[in-house]
Order: structure tokens, then sequence, then C-alpha cells
């Protein structure tokens, strides 16, 4: 029998391997850059917020969930009126088949055939209450459906639908953005990270609202003296497990063969997407691929 949970969540971090250095890409910066953003600043969510189109910056960050809404608010200030997010996507589009020539050559062509049974994953899902997905898998596809940029934007499309699946549990369990991030810490290796309060910082989140993520926590019993406890650490790898149950139909559609067939072509490169992060953005950056134990490890 086929362990579905196991390889749903190796199919989540796959995806997580194959989108995440998009959101610090050089080339696509110099491009965002280009269209008229200062020093291409913010393209690290810039990409995302654009599938939503010209959207009120409070519609988006209820979307993007985690980031700070004053992070989106900048963010959108700096392109709209600026350019427009048919050309940021473009850009987008245009980064996504060197830059997986750079990172592993010789990828991209492989990626390539698996487009079809991917797309078959994306769109076998409904769109309630997942904005992003929804957004993303709305926009236009290549008229070259087997091709590398095909499959890269149906395995993007098929984050997204994690991402949705996770913050539709978050906000079931009145979990704010602040309480998310400090959460998210129990899923990481400390000794990388240094502190607890890291990720949660990361996405724009000053020591006032640190404090009140943490009040916050140790209301719902998930929090000693700012610190997790293991009611809170025990809580958050269940929300990733439910989170993998959520998303598991969609793999279910993309099929076994084919699940397995990505998961075996993206996991051995998961270093160099790791070290291409490290090198444009920082360690520690992109916590979704430092989990501390790697599922089918």
């Amino acid at each position: 029998m086929t362990d579905w949970d196991t390889l749903t969540a190796r199919a989540g971090i796959a995806c997580h391997d194959v989108v995440g250095w998009m959101m610090w890409d050089p080339a696509a910066i110099k491009g965002y850059e280009a269209l008229g953003v200062p020093n291409g600043a913010g393209w690290v969510v810039a990409w995302r917020l654009a599938s939503l189109g010209d959207t009120n910056p409070a519609v988006a960050s209820a979307a993007a969930y985690s980031i700070d809404t004053a992070v989106i608010e900048m963010v959108m200030g700096s392109y709209q009126g600026v350019t427009t997010p048919d050309a940021m996507l473009a850009v987008r589009d245009a980064a996504v088949e060197p830059g997986l020539e750079e990172l592993a050559p010789g990828l991209g062509e492989k990626l390539a055939e698996l487009a079809e049974p991917l797309w078959r994953g994306v769109d076998s899902v409904h769109h309630g209450a997942r904005p992003m997905f929804a957004a993303h898998r709305s926009l236009p596809r290549p008229e070259k459906v087997r091709s590398a940029l095909s499959a890269w934007l149906a395995a993007n499309c098929l984050r997204e639908l994690r991402g949705d699946n996770h913050w539709a549990l978050c906000a079931s369990h009145d979990l704010d953005d602040v309480e998310v991030g400090l959460l998210h810490s129990a899923m990481v290796d400390l000794d990388e990270y240094g502190d607890e309060e890291w990720i949660a910082r990361s996405r724009g989140n000053d020591d006032s609202a640190i404090a009140a993520g943490w009040a916050r926590l140790e209301a719902k019993g998930f929090a000693t003296n700012a610190a997790l406890n293991d009611a809170g650490r025990a809580f958050r790898l269940d929300l990733e497990a439910r989170t993998d149950a959520l998303s598991t139909p969609a793999w279910q559609a993309v099929g076994l063969d084919a699940t397995t067939a990505f998961c075996e072509l993206i996991e051995p490169h998961h270093d160099s997407f790791l070290n291409r992060i490290n090198d444009t953005a920082g360690p520690r950056w992109m916590p979704a691929l430092r989990v501390a134990e790697r599922p089918g490890a």
C-alpha cells in the first residue's frame, strides 16, 4: 500500500526546492529592476503577489498570511503605478528555464516530461478558500505544455495549494501571522537558526509584535516564558501532517508513478537549490527547505 502521507510530504519539499530559489534569483531581480522598481526591491514576494493582479493590499496580505501587512503594502507600493502584473510575471517566466539550467544542467528537460501529470493534479482541485493557488492557476499557460517552464508553473501551483491549505488550518486555530512564524521554529534545526524568533522576525515583525505573538501562544497553551513548549511543538508537527493530508488528493491525481518520479528527480539536487538560496539571500532563508528531518529520509 502506498504511504501517501510520506509521499505527499516529499513532493511538498520537492516543490519548495524547484520553486524557492526564484524568490532571490539575480536574473529575475535584474529584470524586475528594469521594469522601474528601484534595485528590484521586494521581488521575494512581488512575483507571487503579481498573480493577484492590481488588488487591494489588505486582500494580498490576507492571501500571503504570514508576512506583515506593512511589508506587503511597501512591496505593492513599489510596483503599482510603475509596472504591471503581466510584466512582472513575464520577468519570472523568462528566468525559469535559464535558472534551472544554471542550478542543475539537464534538469529542466527531464522536468518537462512531468508537466502533464503535474497539471492534472493542479486541475483536480477546487478553488475554494485557496486564493494564491487559484490566482496562479488562472494565469495563461505556456503554449508548449511539455516544457520545463510549464512543469515549473504547475509545481508552483501545487506549492501554493499546499500553502493555502496550511493557512486555512492556521486560521481555523485563530493563529495570526506572528504566531505561525514562531510556531514554525518547531520544524527547523534551532542550531542553524539560533532562536525561535528569527522566522517570525524575517516576516517583518518587530519586538512588540513578537511579544504579542508569544502572549497569544501562551494563552493557547503552546508556549511558556516566550518559548515553545512540548504542546506547542506537538501541535505544529500535527499541523504539518494535516497540511499534507489536505494536499494528498492533488498528488493522487498526479498519480503514484509521476509523483514518485518528480520526487526522485528533484531530491538529488536539494543541496544545489539550498546553496543557491544561501548565496543569493543568505543562510536561514526559505525555512520550508530547512526542515530538521526530511520526509522519507
